[in-house]
């Protein structure tokens, strides 16, 4: 199930670095995060779809990619995130 309008918009908006940024890798975790959070709801009580759940390990990997991208170009940024949406928590680090 895709995300609404106004929905991406309020990830958009929390996650946004300046006005109007909605391409950058944080915005993109965190949009992947929303999708992926609802779809791991989806595959609970839908434990047999397996097209869902391969779209579901994509969009993680894809994740995944974005974030060490993030790292390599600043380690802060990528932390930042991380902790935002709930990958890691402040004790660990």
């Amino acid at each position: 199930m895709p995300l609404s309008t106004k929905q991406k918009l309020d990830v958009i908006k929390q996650f946004q670095t300046v006005d109007g940024d909605t391409g950058s890798p944080e915005v993109q975790i965190a949009l992947l995060t929303e999708r992926i959070n609802r779809l791991t709801e989806h595959l609970k009580g839908h434990p047999h779809d397996t097209h869902s759940r391969r779209g579901l390990l994509s969009m993680i990997a894809k994740r995944r990619r974005l974030i060490n991208f993030l790292a390599k170009v600043n380690k802060k940024r990528s932390l930042v995130i991380e902790k935002k949406i709930g990958l890691k928590d402040d004790a660990k680090n």
